[in-house]
């Protein structure tokens, strides 16, 4: 699958969705984006089954700073709706494809299960009991 353009119309969808998603916070301007480019490109096609997208922080100013994207190029990657990767700096080939073995590594019942009691501490906690 090659990289997919996202905005903040299909943003949400396609991050909350099943699967790995990797997006990449980018504009023209951004050498360091120009250089990373054709590493994404290349990493979309050696993955099909993953979702690459893309996201011109030029056109999409109020999705970036949603995103809190305060340096690009940024990356973030989710899998099953949950962010577990966000970092700013282009990657090598070899860290890109390190990330996407850690990311199809990651025990996502074990993350769900983390989640879930951070936010039943959260709920139980004096401040929220208000």
């Amino acid at each position: 699958m090659a990289t997919v353009e996202l905005s903040a119309s299909n943003f949400g969808d396609t991050v909350t969705a099943e699967g790995i998603k990797i997006i990449d916070f980018w504009a023209e301007w951004c050498g360091p984006c120009r250089q990373f480019a054709p590493i994404f490109e290349e990493a979309s096609t050696k993955h099909p089954d993953i979702v690459f997208g893309k996201i011109d922080t030029e056109a999409e100013r109020q999705l970036a700073a949603d995103a809190q994207i305060t340096s690009i190029p940024t990356l973030m990657a989710f899998r099953d709706g949950v962010l577990l990767f966000n970092q700013a700096g282009a990657l090598p080939g070899a860290a890109l494809e390190q990330l996407i073995a850690a990311l199809r590594a990651v025990d996502m019942d074990a993350v769900r299960a983390d989640i879930a009691k951070q936010d039943a501490e959260r709920n139980s906690s004096p401040e929220t009991q208000g």
